[in-house]
């Protein structure tokens, strides 16, 4: 009888890198911090294992160590490299000129969001001009689905992407649809802050080459004496900011 050779996959693991990996990516949805021991415990590595590891990290800058309680938290390197990418930097450069226009014209302040790894990630921040407003931190994250930005994010994706960002909506993703339908068909959406009453979250997709949404643009409204303009006028220079940015994005010649 024929012998049947076996063959053996390679084994590329580089152990070192992966505690790294590990590491990182337990901090990064930490906001307490964690101890050497609790890391330890997470990633079901011994303490001796992650300890140079946890060293090299501290040293290059992507985590850090709070003293004298000895917690570890994620540094923002990992979001200044990212901001080094040049698509990144780009979105950045040409929207911010339109954002700061519109700030002035709405006397709100205004932000721009991206999708990143399930979560949205704000990417820009112009605050408002008024003396009193309201503004969001350069780098924070939000929950995709519960948040306006992340909402319109969504809504503009094909159907494929919308089903991969659903999948921490296993209950709820008929609901989920429907609203990304609707948000869809008006073109934006519009809905009360979760976080901070009396503030409705304006949201609305800057659009690539391709008609799918590679940010969202998104005014936190704030009616107080110094909103001088009602909120359907906001509502209209907001898309029409939104759209010029597209336009930038991706010029009429390259959609062609």
């Amino acid at each position: 009888m024929a012998r049947k050779d076996s063959v053996e996959t390679p084994d590329y693991s580089v152990p070192a890198l992966e505690k790294a990996f590990d590491i990182i990516e337990l901090l990064a949805n930490q906001k307490d911090g964690l101890s050497q021991g609790q890391i330890s415990e997470a990633v079901g590595r011994s303490i001796h294992q992650i300890y140079r590891v946890l060293q090299a990290l501290e040293a290059r800058g992507y985590i850090y160590r709070e003293r004298p309680g000895g917690l570890y938290f994620l540094s923002m390197t990992m979001f200044e490299l990212a901001h080094r990418h040049e698509p990144l930097r780009g979105l950045v450069q040409i929207a911010l000129p339109q954002m700061r226009r519109l700030s002035d014209e709405l006397q709100q302040s205004c932000n721009l969001g991206i999708h990143s790894a399930g979560r949205v990630l704000i990417l820009a921040q112009v605050e408002s001009p008024a003396p009193f407003g309201f503004r969001v931190r350069v780098g924070a994250e939000f929950p995709l689905f519960a948040t306006a930005t992340g909402r319109t994010l969504m809504a503009f994706q094909p159907e494929a992407t919308v089903e991969k960002w659903l999948d921490g909506e296993p209950h709820a993703r008929a609901a989920a649809k429907a609203t990304l339908g609707i948000i869809r068909e008006r073109g934006f959406e519009e809905q009360p802050d979760g976080l901070q009453p009396g503030i409705t979250d304006l949201a609305f997709p800057i659009l690539g080459r391709y008609g799918d949404s590679v940010a969202a643009l998104t005014v936190p409204y704030v009616a107080t004496t110094y909103s001088s303009l009602d909120q359907a006028t906001v509502r209209r220079h907001a898309a029409s900011a939104a759209r010029e940015i597209g336009t930038l994005i991706a010029p009429r010649g390259e959609n062609e």
